[in-house]
C-alpha cells in the first residue's frame, strides 16, 4: 500500500511537471531574411501583398544581432483595418507566460506592436499591444476578425527597446510594460488554447526580440 502511494504521488508530480514548459526565441539560429519555421505570416483583413515579416540583423538587438521584424507593411490606401500577423500554431498556449522585447521604428497611421496568444486562425484570437502615436497599452479581443478593445492604459514611453509580458490564468489576464503591471481583465470569450505570436496594425513596422512563452496548460 505504501509503495502504491509513493507511486501515485510520484505520478500526479511528473504529470505536472509535463504540462509545464518554456520556449524561447531568439531568432539567432535563423537564416537573414528568413522567419523561424513552423512560423506563419498572415493578416486579418488582408490586401495583397501581405506585409513582409523576416529576421534581420541588428547591433542594438537586447540579445545577440538578431530580431524578427516587419519590415514592409502593406501600402494599400485604406490599410489602417489591416491587422500585421507573424505567428506559430506549434505552441499550444491556454494559460502561462509570453514576453517579448518590442523596438517601434516607424508609423504615421500606427506605430508599435505587440503579442497574440489562444490564436485559432487570422481573425479569432487575444492581443495585446503598445501604440507610440496614441501612448496607449491595449488589450483587445478579435472576434470574426471584428476587434473589441477589453482594457487599456495610458502610459508614455521613450523610444528605443521595451519589455512586454502577459499572463494568462483561466479567464485572468494581466498585462505588463517594462516590468509594470498596468492592465488586468476577465474575458471568457476564447477558452480554448491555440498558437502564439507577434501583431502590429496598419503600417507599424516594429522589431522583436526574446519572445518567450511559459505554458502552463
Amino acid at each position: 500500500m505504501k509503495k502504491i502511494f509513493i507511486y501515485l504521488i510520484g505520478f500526479i508530480l511528473f504529470s505536472t511537471y509535463t504540462f509545464a514548459s518554456n520556449i524561447k526565441y531568439d531568432f539567432e539560429n535563423v537564416k537573414i531574411g528568413s522567419i523561424p519555421k513552423g512560423w506563419i505570416v498572415s493578416a486579418t483583413h488582408p490586401k495583397k501583398p501581405l506585409a513582409i515579416w523576416k529576421v534581420i540583423k541588428d547591433d542594438n538587438a537586447p540579445s545577440g544581432k538578431k530580431v524578427l521584424a516587419l519590415t514592409k507593411p502593406n501600402n494599400s490606401f485604406f490599410n489602417g483595418s489591416i491587422f500585421n500577423l507573424c505567428y506559430t500554431k506549434k505552441i499550444n498556449f491556454k494559460n502561462g507566460e509570453i514576453s517579448v522585447k518590442f523596438k517601434a521604428r516607424s508609423g504615421h497611421t500606427d506605430e508599435g506592436g505587440g503579442i497574440m496568444w489562444r490564436v485559432q486562425d487570422a481573425n479569432n484570437y487575444y492581443v495585446v499591444r503598445f501604440n507610440p502615436l496614441e501612448d496607449n497599452f491595449c488589450y483587445y479581443i478579435v472576434k470574426n476578425g471584428n476587434r473589441h478593445l477589453l482594457s487599456y492604459a495610458d502610459i508614455k514611453l521613450s523610444k528605443g527597446w521595451h519589455s512586454m509580458k502577459i499572463v494568462q490564468k483561466g479567464n485572468y489576464f494581466i498585462g505588463y510594460l517594462d516590468g509594470k503591471k498596468l492592465i488586468n481583465f476577465k474575458n471568457n470569450t476564447i477558452r480554448q488554447s491555440g498558437g502564439v505570436g507577434l501583431w502590429t496594425k496598419s503600417d507599424a513596422a516594429t522589431s522583436f526580440d526574446n519572445f518567450e512563452v511559459t505554458n502552463n496548460n
